[in-house]
């Protein structure tokens, strides 16, 4: 399968080093802003065409898969553009800026029958299955609560400072917890309570959410720009408790007793990168002649689409061009 990317930045440049390792998706082209920029991308990383301009390459009949790789705020434009071209997407996260974006590509994507994809990369991993089988088996009795965070030093990164780019710590990195939680204890949440704090650009520097689920569940989740934490997930029942270390690409889950001593390991498969799942999962529900893929259904996506709406409305953070909608 031919895959081309649209976009040259940090997050394409991890793509291309996995398409570069995978035996059946071929680095087939790139796109950038400038044709210069496109061009030493496609060199350094194989790929056999470059064009300097996103139109240009969604003309090239054997664009097959294209990875959108810019930042939140055009995500739905550049997602249009893919779609109007007649090419399936795998679409970085967040899908975009708010749900109502969203819907409207979902519907077009299935109007032109193509694959249109989350690219929320922990949902397609295997130890994602790995912990769902863990959870299932009862190892730590009747799950009660988990706790999930991530946070990096983000604080020189424009794309998170800026309203206009679709800024905040929740869009980047909130979207991970949130997905964890979804993940591990479902979607029957009954409420969700909040806060965060804002940057003097108004957007949100760090978050802590709740979920409480209809059946007495409790997922409490933290994210932040500017700090680094732990990145862990911890899952707690009567019985014991189960450790994910980094939510973000899990690097291996450990399972321990009412006595706190360790029971249960299981180990990471090695990777690529980790976007290899995704992009696998894309492959072969074109192949398939699917328009979503089962890890990340486009019900799932519109779930979290809204729950970060509902909660920057909260926050009040909007961005710029929302101001006159529902969000």
């Amino acid at each position: 399968m031919n895959l081309a990317i649209l976009g040259a930045g940090g997050i394409a440049r991890k793509m291309a080093v996995t398409v570069a390792g995978m035996k059946e998706i071929n680095a087939y082209a790139v796109a950038a802003r400038q044709k210069e920029r496109a061009a030493a991308f496609a060199q350094e990383f194989g790929f056999q065409k470059a064009y300097g301009s996103y139109e240009e390459m969604l003309c090239d009949p054997e664009v097959e898969l294209v990875y959108v790789a810019t930042p939140h705020s055009l995500h739905y434009e550049h997602v249009k553009l893919c779609l109007e071209h007649g090419k399936h997407v795998l679409c970085e996260k967040a899908f975009t800026q708010n749900a109502g974006q969203a819907q409207e590509i979902l519907d077009l994507a299935k109007e032109k029958k193509l694959l249109l994809t989350e690219a929320i990369w922990t949902r397609y991993m295997p130890m994602r299955k790995t912990l769902d089988e863990v959870i299932a088996s009862g190892i730590i009795g009747n799950v009660t609560s988990l706790t999930a965070n991530l946070g990096y030093s983000l604080g020189n990164v424009e794309r998170l400072q800026e309203p206009y780019l679709a800024g905040g710590a929740l869009l980047d990195v909130g979207v991970y917890p949130i997905n964890f939680a979804l993940m591990a204890f479902g979607t029957e949440i009954e409420r969700i309570t909040s806060s965060a704090v804002l940057t003097e650009k108004g957007v949100d520097a760090r978050n802590s959410i709740t979920f409480q689920y209809k059946d007495g569940k409790v997922a409490n989740l933290y994210s932040d720009m500017l700090a680094v934490t732990d990145r862990r997930g911890l899952i707690f029942g009567d019985q014991g408790w189960i450790g994910v270390q980094n939510i973000n690409n899990c690097e291996g889950i450990k399972v321990y007793n009412k006595e706190y001593q360790l029971i249960a390991s299981y180990e990471t498969p090695s990777q690529i990168t980790g976007y290899e799942y995704e992009v696998e999962a894309c492959a072969q529900a074109i192949k398939d002649g699917a328009l979503e893929c089962p890890q990340m259904p486009h019900a799932e996506t519109m779930r979290v689409m809204k729950i970060m709406d509902q909660l920057r409305k909260e926050w009040g953070v909007i961005y710029p061009g929302e101001e006159g909608e529902k969000i």
